[in-house]
């Protein structure tokens, strides 16, 4: 069993995740809309591609976990399909293994 501050510590990492992850999404919404006016560089292009990769991920991660028991079923999908999480999600999963 974890203990009071192991999961205010996971719940706060978390909560800089989730953050990370609308800050990425805002600056995808920004080229896109410059992408209405303008050309857009490669490296430009390669963010929205990866952006919209992480929205389509984290809807099924989501609808996982509103089911009936998905709390619980949410993390072990994640062990099975890794590629399930969101990138900011990923980036410090191998630093807690």
């Amino acid at each position: 069993m974890q203990t009071l501050d192991e999961i205010k510590q996971l719940l706060h990492r978390n909560k800089l995740r989730l953050h990370q992850e609308l800050l990425q999404s805002k600056e995808a919404m920004q080229l896109i809309r410059k992408s209405v006016s303008t050309n857009l560089t490669e490296e430009e292009k390669e963010k929205i591609k990866i952006q919209l990769l992480d929205i389509c991920k984290a809807i099924p991660a989501f609808a996982v976990f509103m089911l009936p028991g998905g709390a619980l079923l949410l993390p072990l999908l994640i062990k099975l399909i890794p590629d399930i999480l969101p990138s900011a999600f990923k980036e410090d999963l191998s630093e807690e293994e």
